[in-house]
């Protein structure tokens, strides 16, 4: 019999899939397993305490979103293209990940006969599409570096079943019903599988089933199921995974011979508030330190994020002009999991909820 309760758990994906460009794919776990009995608020601790900042693996995904498949175009100088944004979040992807504290990470997304790096090594960052042979290179501001601080971990986890885990298990609200399922073996680890359904009948999400590896809490993968659909619209897991520090050289990046080098300038946001002139500055007014802000309650919750949430010129790209349809105040990017709403005056709301809500949301209702 599955062990229940209710439990409070938030509402959207949304950040994963806007701010940090996270793509998700097929489960992969393995034959059952016999683990030790566990409540669902035992699983919720063991997941909410891990500590895991160092690893190496490779994750497999899929999604079906019902975005169109979209052709990879180069980058621009602002980073990754809106293109290859949008393509990982269609489709079957594979990608190595390795992290080593809370300010090295490396994810090579293995495209077919290519390969995309997002590599960051304190406070430079480097992104690298093999195809194109070109990288653009950031340095982060000396206070966003110095900011990286242990309760941002989550944040630093990149393409990681843990990240998209943690947008799940953050914030609470009474409207879940969550239960200890069968245990499950993946990536060859024995994991507890926490099952998430929610009694809202608005949020686009139908379940969500997360597996919590029993010895380090650390999540393994995560499945979201949007409903009416029959194959998950959301799915992350490890199918390799080796607990301890990468070789220290596997975050040093040299850009190839012949590749073309952009420098993208990072903004310090403290700078661009003090042009009080600006329209990011007045977009961003409402959002104090660049954070979101939000409406609702649990799964039916509207973020609300900063016009420079985005990177510049991405909404207007031609990737975006082909996922993008008009709607009353703004353009919609609809998905079967999540849908994000651009004001014609520069907001961005986002949510596991219906169109009409996040118009309501962005006209004060």
């Amino acid at each position: 019999m599955a062990r229940s309760s209710k439990r409070w758990l938030p509402a959207a994906v949304v950040p994963a899939v806007i701010a940090g460009g996270v793509v998700v794919g097929t489960v992969q776990a393995g034959a059952a397993t016999d683990l030790p009995d566990k409540t669902p608020q035992e699983v919720l601790a063991l997941a909410a305490g891990t500590d895991v900042r160092q690893l190496s693996g490779t994750v497999e995904q899929t999604s079906q979103l019902g975005l169109p498949q979209l052709p990879e175009t180069q980058g621009t100088d602002s980073g990754p293209s809106a293109a290859a944004t949008l393509d990982l979040l269609t489709g079957s992807h594979s990608a190595r990940v390795y992290l080593d504290g809370h300010d090295k990470a490396r994810m090579q997304v293995l495209d077919r006969l290519a390969e995309r790096d997002v590599v960051r090594n304190g406070r430079d960052v480097w992104f690298y599409s093999s195809r194109q042979n070109e990288a653009v290179h950031a340095l982060l501001p000396d206070r966003a570096a110095k900011e990286s601080a242990p309760d941002k971990s989550k944040d630093d986890a990149g393409y990681t079943p843990e990240r998209l885990a943690s947008r799940f298990l953050e914030a609470v609200e009474p409207s879940t019903l969550v239960t200890v399922g069968e245990d499950v073996r993946v990536a060859g680890r024995d994991a507890y599988q926490l099952l998430l359904d929610p009694e809202s009948a608005d949020t686009l999400v139908d379940s969500v089933a997360i597996a919590v590896d029993s010895e380090t809490g650390l999540p393994l993968s995560v499945d979201v199921q949007a409903r009416g659909q029959q194959e998950p619209a959301f799915a992350l897991a490890y199918t390799k995974l080796s607990l301890g520090a990468p070789d220290e050289g596997i975050f040093d990046f040299t850009p190839p011979a012949g590749a073309s080098v952009t420098e993208h300038v990072v903004p310090d946001q403290a700078a661009r508030h003090g042009d009080r002139n600006s329209r990011d500055y007045r977009a961003d007014a409402q959002h104090p330190d660049g954070k979101a802000t939000k409406t609702g309650d649990g799964w039916d919750t509207v973020v609300e994020l900063s016009a420079t949430s985005l990177p510049e010129g991405w909404a207007d790209s031609p990737a975006m002009a082909q996922a993008l349809r008009k709607v009353d105040g703004g353009r919609l990017l609809s998905t079967a999991l999540v849908n994000v709403l651009l004001t014609d005056d520069g907001r961005v709301f986002a949510g596991s909820v219906t169109p009409e809500r996040l118009q309501a949301a962005a006209e004060g209702r």
